[in-house]
């Protein structure tokens, strides 16, 4: 039986053949460890794909910008902030994603996911702004 992880690679491997200058295979790293992180998961990793989603989401950002911020931020080696995970994580799942046709629609499917995910962690979104502009002087 294939499991979300086995899904979540095999999407990856659909977005590593995608254009690289782009890189869409970011906002699915950050859609899925944002979706799927649970009391075990680091706090670099949650605060990490929540940064990314509001690079990409709210301020324009292509997977390769958001893959170099991530950089960026590494390069601080600070403690990153435990965030309280809300019930809800989106209502669009990698599952669903990999349902739709390769392509355009799949792709669209991929930023409705991200935008799926990043509502329901609405009460972090100030943070995330705050956080980018302190970190990466956004």
């Amino acid at each position: 039986m294939e499991t979300t992880q086995d899904h979540f690679n095999e999407l990856s491997y659909y977005t590593l053949a995608h254009d690289r200058t782009y890189f869409i295979h970011q906002h699915v790293v950050d859609a899925f460890a944002a979706q799927t992180a649970d009391e075990n998961t680091k706090p670099i990793k949650i605060t990490f794909a929540l940064i990314g989603l509001y690079l990409f989401l709210e301020r324009g950002f292509t997977g390769k910008q958001v893959q170099q911020a991530h950089v960026r931020m590494s390069q601080n080696k600070k403690q990153w902030p435990s965030l309280s995970l809300p019930i809800q994580r989106g209502v669009i799942t990698v599952d669903d994603v990999l349902k739709a046709s390769p392509g355009e629609p799949r792709d669209v499917l991929i930023r409705e996911w991200c935008e799926s995910v990043w509502k329901e962690y609405h009460s972090w979104h100030r943070a995330m702004a705050d956080l980018a502009k302190t970190e990466l002087g956004l």
